[in-house]
């Protein structure tokens, strides 16, 4: 009896640039790929220029939520209170007055590394607000310049009557982003509140 070798259900195949694709999914588009790599590269130009105390703040965070900063505190302090109550010469007797000041002085100091690490992280999320803004405000006036194309083109076939809406109209024309900001800033408040019942 003749048995056929299996074959894996999921197969993989090689691109020219060396990329592997699995059957199941397809790769990502192109351009999607060269904008994650442009992210890429101006997240390193950014972390290239950063101080060697900034790198090391990001590690001590980092260290700092980690599963095993949390293992070694709690095998430090189980061990430090068992040896300090059953050795006949502690070093540091109840209340462990010591251990209180070491660890006194490790939380200023992380204290210290996570704020520095969380102003470098709020910066980063400025910058890509920023950019994520002059990108909108690009796709804003591309989208107006085809509204206009369009209605130019439904002018030029004779079918203005079909475009001519009020609402349209008010899209053609150009954004102003003085009159938006000032709109959100009036009733942006109003809007996120929630609304107060009255109490009967």
């Amino acid at each position: 009896m003749k048995t056929t070798p299996q074959t894996s259900s999921t197969s993989s195949q090689t691109e020219p640039g060396g990329r592997t694709v699995s059957a199941r999914g397809a790769p990502a588009p192109a351009p999607v790929l060269r904008n994650v790599q442009k992210i890429a590269d101006l997240d390193a130009k950014s972390s290239a220029h950063r101080s060697a105390l900034d790198r090391l703040s990001d590690r001590v965070s980092d260290f700092a939520s980690s599963t095993s900063f949390l293992l070694i505190h709690v095998v430090w302090f189980a061990g430090w209170v068992a040896l300090n109550t059953l050795a006949p010469n502690a070093v540091d007797p109840y209340p462990f007055t010591f251990l209180t000041f070491l660890v006194s002085l490790e939380a200023i100091f992380l204290t210290s590394f996570v704020l520095i690490s969380q102003n470098h992280l709020e910066a980063q999320a400025h910058r890509r607000a920023a950019l994520d803004l002059q990108i909108n405000l690009l796709a804003e006036r591309e989208m107006t310049s085809v509204l206009r194309t369009v209605s130019a083109i439904a002018a030029h076939l004779g079918l203005a009557s079909e475009c001519n809406d009020a609402e349209l109209n008010e899209l053609v024309e150009e954004t102003d982003v003085e009159a938006v900001a000032k709109t959100v800033e009036e009733h942006g408040d109003a809007a996120v509140k929630p609304p107060k019942h009255s109490s009967e």
